[in-house]
Formats: C-alpha cells, sequence, structure tokens
C-alpha cells in the first residue's frame, strides 16, 4: 500500500499581494507604500526575503530588508499577519511586485518546511519514503510504502 502526497506551491495571486495597498508619502517627500501580505511565520519570511537577495535584519519585532535602493520594514499586526512598509525608489506597481516576489519565495520556504516534516515524521507513523519527483510547476509527489503492510 503506498500514500501519494502532492504539495502544490502557494499560488501568488495578484489580488492577496495588491490587498490594503496604500501609497503616501513620508516627511522627506518619499513614496511610501504599504502593502499587507498573508505571511505569518517570521522564520519562513526572513528566508523569503533572504531568498530575494535583500540583507536582513530582524530584532524580535521587526524584519528590516533592504536592496539597492529600496527599504522594506515589516511589522505584525495584531491578526498575526506581517504588514510591508516600502520606503526609497518605489511606486505602488513595484511594491507590489516586491511583495509577490516575497510571497512567492514564502510559499517555497513553506513547501520546504512542510516537505522536511513529512520525512522527519513519515518513519513513526510507519511509512517509509520510496519515491520524491518534482514536476515543472515546483510541485512534489512524495509516496510512501506503509510498513508492515503488504500491498
Amino acid at each position: 500500500m503506498s500514500v501519494s502526497l502532492v504539495l502544490v506551491p502557494l499560488a501568488v495571486a495578484a489580488v492577496a499581494a495588491a490587498h490594503g495597498a496604500t501609497a503616501g508619502r513620508d516627511s522627506a517627500g518619499r513614496i511610501v507604500c504599504q502593502v499587507q501580505t498573508r505571511m505569518r511565520d517570521e522564520t519562513l519570511l526572513a528566508a523569503a526575503l533572504r531568498e530575494s537577495n535583500a540583507v536582513v535584519t530582524a530584532d524580535g519585532k521587526d524584519i528590516v530588508a533592504a536592496w539597492d535602493r529600496v527599504r522594506a520594514n515589516f511589522q505584525r499586526g495584531q491578526d498575526g499577519v506581517w504588514s510591508a512598509h516600502l520606503t526609497g525608489d518605489i511606486d505602488e506597481q513595484r511594491a507590489v511586485d516586491i511583495i509577490r516576489a516575497i510571497d512567492a519565495g514564502y510559499g517555497r520556504q513553506v513547501q520546504r518546511a512542510v516537505l522536511e516534516r513529512l520525512r522527519e515524521r513519515a518513519p513513526a507513523a510507519g511509512l517509509r519514503l520510496e519515491s520524491e519527483a518534482v514536476a515543472e510547476d515546483a510541485s512534489v509527489r512524495l509516496v510512501f510504502a506503509v510498513e508492515g503492510r503488504s500491498s
């Protein structure tokens, strides 16, 4: 007997990435865009930011990501979701594009974490990983054999 699991990367929907997008100017006249995200896990968010070639600093409360001429300050809202405040050489469309790319990276980080947990916990659940395949769309198919049962 075998069990197949297909983990599809989280879809990057423009509506989700642009939800709550607002723009304005700060006291220095720089454009400031604020974009709500669906990201909750600090470690995965920091990893996704590093994957985007950002210099990342975190102080346990905020996460700051810096790229060439753009800086993003991520703060966690009461709902646990991070809000990104972008400053520098930025407009609304570029802010949404940056957040969309980070969101895709976040999805890849979630997928990696889930795969790692499945591989680690399978033996305790009586499963043996028989095969693993990655498709063109980055979905992953794991096939487990149930230990102690005949096929």
